[in-house]
């Protein structure tokens, strides 16, 4: 699987009204979900299998983004920092204390950290149905 600069994955998308991540949160206030196609940089990103990554929305705040169905991956390694596009459906959600631990587990976290996670959070999640490394 290639982590190359304009490797795509999920369904093939244009990259046209390309929405900063920053500007996601404003885009969905007040609406169950919003479809878009949104540029991020990575945070992190599962290590295990690459079913989902973390990116940037603005300085102190995240949101997660898996893939439709499973359909597709994204490489495992090399990706922290780096941009992406994608295209999906973001919404609000509240995260269960099990998908929480689940996620820590994926991101590589202690068992400390992991099981200090104790209580279900809301956040903005995106459901990717294409993805474009940069």
């Amino acid at each position: 699987m290639s982590s190359e600069a304009g490797a795509a994955f999920g369904a093939p998308f244009s990259e046209e009204n390309v929405l900063p991540a920053a500007a996601l949160t404003a885009a969905v206030a007040g609406k169950d979900s919003v479809q878009a196609t949104v540029a991020a940089e990575i945070k992190q990103s599962c290590q295990k299998k690459g079913c989902w990554m973390d990116v940037k929305l603005s300085d102190d705040s995240d949101m997660k983004v898996t893939f439709r169905d499973y359909g597709f991956f994204v490489p495992t390694e090399n990706l922290e920092g780096r941009q992406v596009v994608f295209t999906g459906t973001a919404k609000r959600e509240l995260v269960s204390v099990e998908d929480l631990r689940h996620f820590a587990e994926d991101a590589g976290k202690s068992e400390a950290e992991i099981a200090a996670i104790t209580a279900p959070k809301e956040e903005l999640r995106f459901v990717a149905d294409g993805v474009i490394l940069k």
